[in-house]
């Protein structure tokens, strides 16, 4: 959020579109005056995490409602291989300033270290590739197969990071969908088999580990 502030003509307005449950927009309201976060999705948006400088839309990605050329940054983070792209970029630049920034965001695997990782990238490959839904595969891509025609800014290179105990890390594991719909197809044994292994690995029950996701940050300029 702070490398897009500094990069767009100003840290005036921020667009997050696909926002979810605003997990970019609360961050991005601490680096731009005013974000207008949308998503067309009322779940998510009823589990959006309240900010005075933000403001959440239902809305999709193609169709915002915001003014023209009203945006100095028009940004999704894990959510643009759900958009129609043409119909999307079309709106960004509609919306944007001159000189605007277009930005996405995505994250692959959560990394652990080696002996966890390939427990999960196995599970992944073997249990799971069958459950995501067919967009997933340009998650696993980093978005190098998605389009983005828009003249290229350097950007850093991220990562996020938490701490996690074994309860946590399987925690966020359920709320994958491609898990939630393995669970239905298969009942709970799969992912129990993954967590008996994990716990050989994991170490002390209760004890914590560094969790990461490298994040691929994808920025042009309009």
């Amino acid at each position: 959020a702070e490398f897009l502030a500094r990069e767009a003509p100003r840290p005036g307005l921020a667009w997050d579109a696909g926002c979810g449950s605003g997990q970019l927009s609360v961050l991005l309201a601490e680096a731009f005056e005013r974000v207008v976060a949308t998503d067309g999705s009322a779940e998510q948006l009823a589990r959006a995490a309240p900010h005075p400088k933000v403001e959440y839309r239902r809305a999709a990605a193609e169709s915002s409602g915001l003014p023209d050329a009203s945006v100095d940054l028009a940004v999704a983070a894990q959510a643009a291989h759900w958009f129609d792209l043409p119909a999307y970029y079309a709106e960004v630049r509609r919306v944007a300033k001159k000189g605007a920034l277009v930005a996405q965001t995505v994250y692959n695997l959560v990394e652990v270290d080696d002996a966890i990782d390939l427990v999960v990238r196995r599970f992944y490959a073997d249990k799971l590739q069958r459950y995501w839904p067919p967009e997933r595969r340009h998650v696993e891509q980093d978005y190098a197969t998605l389009p983005f025609p828009f003249e290229r800014v350097a950007a850093p290179k991220l990562e996020m990071r938490a701490t996690w105990t074994l309860r946590h890390f399987l925690g966020y594991m359920r709320s994958w969908s491609g898990v939630v719909a393995m669970e239905k197809a298969l009942g709970p044994e799969p992912l129990g088999a993954l967590e008996r292994e994990l716990e050989a690995l994991w170490g002390p029950e209760g004890s914590a580990r560094a969790v990461s996701w490298p994040l691929t940050l994808r920025v042009g300029r309009i």
